[in-house]
């Protein structure tokens, strides 16, 4: 049974198929969330700007505008969480979603049951991200990490990050020194229900190279220990 969410926390939810939009609309009201929803990615854009939600969840088959290009275009203007919704199971579609700046990823057909659970779960870890103090600015060398405004930059240059690869970097940077499994990744930034799944943190931490480090095959920020995990460099 899942709790009842006491904050009345907004979601959004975009799909084409009007039954099911129905359904899931429904079922976060019970579960205490107030929900918006549009049935294309251009109207879900515009439902953004006006109801600025703490969590999109959003198909990927959909007309006019996919899932991959509506994420992509929320994520030039807001770092809200997302949870992609799919009819596919390949592993080729999930990558591009996450590399699109989602933060999960569901496969119909899917129950009620578990999707309201992962939107409590990716609820918690952006409050947890969003409550974290004391201020917490990190310099090494080139490279300025402000974890409390969520910026990046490597010689004055801002680097764009998705809301993953920034928690992902923000648990590193936060132990920086120290030698993190793959484990101890995956609960800090994905959760529990992730912590067999080793390939979302290699995938990840090669996302993160190839925008942070000068020659992501030489990396000199985060550094692989072998067979066991990663660490990041002290400043």
């Amino acid at each position: 049974m899942t709790a009842n969410n006491t904050s009345g926390e907004k979601i959004l939810i975009v799909d084409d198929d009007v039954t099911l939009l129905t359904l899931l609309r429904q079922s976060l009201e019970r579960a205490g969330y107030q929900v918006r929803t549009a049935t294309n990615g251009l109207a879900g854009l515009q439902e953004m700007y006006e109801s600025h939600p703490d969590l999109v969840i959003l198909d990927v088959m959909m007309p006019r505008m996919d899932g991959w290009e509506t994420v992509s275009r929320i994520r030039e203007i807001s770092q809200v969480p997302v949870i992609m919704l799919t009819a596919k199971d390949e592993e080729g579609d999930k990558l591009r979603g996450f590399q699109a700046g989602a933060d999960d990823y569901v496969t119909k057909p899917f129950s009620f049951a578990e999707l309201t659970a992962r939107v409590g779960a990716v609820l918690h870890r952006s409050r947890q991200l969003s409550a974290q103090k004391p201020a917490r600015l990190h310099v090494f060398g080139e490279l300025l990490i402000d974890l409390d405004n969520r910026r990046v930059t490597r010689n004055d240059q801002p680097i764009e990050l998705t809301p993953t690869e920034f928690r992902l970097l923000a648990t590193l940077v936060e132990h920086a020194g120290q030698v993190l499994s793959h484990e101890q990744l995956l609960t800090k930034v994905w959760g529990y229900e992730y912590a067999n799944d080793v390939g979302y943190v290699k995938r990840y931490i090669w996302y993160l190279r190839q925008k942070i480090e000068n020659d992501p095959r030489n990396p000199e920020y985060i550094t692989t220990e072998w067979g066991f995990g990663y660490s990041f460099r002290k400043e």
